[in-house]
């Protein structure tokens, strides 16, 4: 690959959280040349993990959720032109195309459009039915449940189960439908899933889990509920469908950027070495990024809100041919349920050894770990042991086998007790 040498003109596609972060590196780093981001939407640059938790329940005004306004980019001498689709990538001719027709030359290209939310193959034609990815896709669902009573929730991953959560609070009659027997269980396993099952139970959701979903009912164009595998209907009124999303490169598919299949690590995302860099002066960020991972030797794409960041300053450090960042990083994630507040660090699975370390999962008080088949630690999960989870996630950095990490955490407490 070749590298530009002093980037002039660095030209950012995505204007969410991991194009601001990559613009504010930029500065931050020493670049003084211009900087170019498009967005597709129409908002000012915002965080995402607000929409299925503050924007929905109406207790945040969109604003509060905005990353920078037009004054603070400005100040940064960054444009931004929002409202603006790129339709392809030239990277042989350092140029991109708008679905205008313009074309915009640029030094160094970043990646940043993250992902878009899945669809079912029927449905989405109907009024009622739902994703939950933009701004607008919360606003237009808040907007839905002021007069909807009933809402089923297709998917119990995090989304589909902080959506519920939220409309429980607002008095909806809330049905939660995974073909999964537990919810987020492909992410947190068995014993964390039972846990967030019992939680949305004693909340009064209805939990329709181990069944998929056949067909959505309609009546004047108006969705009025969802048909399961063995032939139930679940009535409703507001109907959000939480299955999943894909990184958005179909853009790049013309192009000569890398994208991983969809059968292998990393799935779907630009493939990236280990600084994020994906072909002749072209680097990946955020969600839409498939980052070569030395330690797991594979590509990991990880959709996360502190990844995007990190992601951001280790790109921009390659890119203007700074020395690498040196901090070890795991990837990180949280999770509001009601009074719940889950935090996890690594790769929590389904498929990975399971051990409580403190605490206990009953009194929502715990740090839990998870394990490879060498007994190391690949991933932690807890709630209310702040403290605690961050002495966990610095075992996963030095890849600690669960038993030295037991012991030397027994020597460290009774040396602060």
């Amino acid at each position: 690959m070749t590298r530009v040498v002093s980037a002039k003109k660095v030209v950012i596609v995505g204007a969410g959280p991991a194009g601001i972060a990559a613009a504010d590196a930029l500065r931050a780093q020493g670049h003084t040349g211009e900087i170019l981001i498009f967005g597709e939407e129409r908002h000012m640059p915002y965080d995402r993990p607000p929409l299925s938790k503050q924007i929905l329940a109406g207790t945040w005004l969109p604003e509060k959720a905005e990353l920078r306004t037009g004054e603070l980019l400005a100040d940064a001498d960054v444009t931004l032109r929002l409202c603006t689709r790129v339709a392809s990538a030239d990277v042989a001719a350092h140029q991109l195309t708008l679905q205008s027709g313009e074309q915009i030359a640029y030094d160094a290209l970043i990646i940043a459009t993250g992902v878009t939310a899945r669809e079912l193959p029927f449905g989405h034609h109907l009024d009622g039915v739902h994703v939950m990815r933009t701004l607008d896709d919360a606003l237009t669902l808040q907007a839905d449940l002021e007069t909807a009573q009933r809402l089923a929730v297709i998917g119990a991953g995090f989304l589909g189960a902080e959506v519920a959560a939220v409309a429980r609070s607002l008095g909806k009659e809330v049905t939660l439908i995974d073909p999964l027997e537990l919810p987020m269980q492909n992410v947190v396993g068995d014993e964390i899933g039972s846990m967030i099952a019992e939680l949305h139970r004693h909340h009064g959701v209805k939990l329709e889990l181990g069944h998929g979903v056949s067909s959505i009912e309609e009546g004047m164009g108006q969705a009025t509920g969802v048909t399961l595998d063995d032939g139930r209907t679940v009535s409703a009124d507001a109907i959000l469908v939480a299955v999943g999303a894909r990184p958005a490169v179909d853009w790049l598919r013309s192009s000569s950027v890398p994208l991983t299949a969809s059968n292998e690590p990393g799935a779907g995302g630009v493939r990236c070495d280990a600084s994020g860099c994906a072909t002749d002066d072209v680097w990946a960020i955020g969600d839409v990024a498939a980052w070569w991972d030395p330690t797991q030797e594979r590509h990991v794409r990880v959709e996360h809100r502190q990844t995007a960041n990190e992601h951001a300053l280790s790109c921009v450090r390659d890119i203007l041919e700074l020395t690498p960042t040196s901090a070890k990083s795991v990837p990180y994630f949280w999770s509001d349920q009601y009074d719940l507040k889950l935090r996890s660090f690594g790769f929590p699975s389904r498929d990975s050894g399971f051990h409580v370390v403190e605490g206990n999962l009953e009194d929502h008080r715990f740090v839990a770990a998870y394990t490879d088949e060498s007994g190391r630690i690949v991933g932690t999960i807890g709630s209310g042991m702040f403290k605690a989870m961050n002495w966990w996630r610095l075992q996963i950095l030095d890849r600690r086998p669960l038993g030295d990490a037991l012991r030397d955490r027994q020597i460290t407490k009774r040396s602060v007790e």
